[in-house]
């Protein structure tokens, strides 16, 4: 009786070998952002009055991660901070990067800003005409959002617009933006675009999340002159963005 047991499992064992081993893990999805070039872009360290702040390196630290988690590969992926890089490092960088992803552009600039520019590192303020400069010489006709978080940002929304572009900025051309003090963890819009990823569809949803983070945010704060994030969607980008999907936690 022992004998036949012991034959019986045997028997067993043999069957279940050869399934499981032929077990495989299911390959990872595609993502829609593959071969996407993704450049986030530090542009300032410092408070109003020049004093060194964490707010703008967390937040490029953790978009970074952010952005991975919805499907932007870190191979097609750049960071840069003003702190330790030139700025002609990072235009000629954002540049280099596009010529080698070339289905498309994500472009996200975090800094102080003043009614004539953005601070771009120790360099002259970046215009508008500069950023509109940089985006069509890098990413060209290739479907492309532009993130701008910094005060009176709504003054790149002119020069950037096109066809095949979406920009959101984190306030009117003539309102600033909060968060940027040694207290803050992230500057508030930057904030919201993080808090806003994990639960996104894509970037039409995150654009609408985030502007309403940032409203509840100053409204809870008191602020008498809210920022109001703008936001403009070209033509041919109306029809793409709903087919670029982020990847979510669900």
């Amino acid at each position: 009786m022992l004998r036949g047991l012991i034959f019986l499992l045997t028997g067993l064992m043999a069957l279940a070998g050869p399934a499981t081993a032929q077990t495989r893990a299911p390959a990872p999805t595609p993502s829609r952002f593959d071969g996407w070039t993704a450049a986030i872009i530090q542009a300032d360290w410092r408070d109003g009055r020049g004093h060194p702040i964490q707010a703008f390196d967390n937040a490029r630290r953790d978009l970074v991660q952010g952005f991975q988690r919805a499907g932007f590969s870190r191979a097609d992926m750049i960071d840069f901070s003003l702190e330790t890089d030139s700025p002609d490092d990072v235009l000629s960088g954002v540049r280099a990067k596009a010529a080698s992803a070339t289905r498309g552009c994500l472009i996200y600039f975090t800094s102080h800003g003043a009614p004539d520019g953005m601070v771009f590192g120790d360099a002259a303020r970046m215009t508008p005409d500069i950023m509109a400069n940089l985006v069509r010489n890098s990413c060209g006709e290739r479907p492309t959002v532009v993130i701008v978080s910094a005060c009176y940002s709504g003054i790149f929304l002119n020069a950037l617009q096109g066809p095949n572009r979406m920009v959101l900025t984190a306030a009117r051309r003539d309102r600033t933006s909060f968060g940027c003090g040694a207290d803050e963890r992230y500057p508030w819009f930057d904030g919201c675009i993080l808090e806003s990823l994990p639960t996104a569809a894509d970037f039409l949803a995150l654009a609408a999340e985030a502007r309403a983070c940032v409203s509840r945010k100053e409204a809870e704060a008191g602020i008498e002159r809210p920022s109001e994030p703008q936001l403009f969607v070209g033509a041919n980008m109306q029809m793409r963005l709903p087919t670029l999907r982020f990847q979510t936690a669900s």
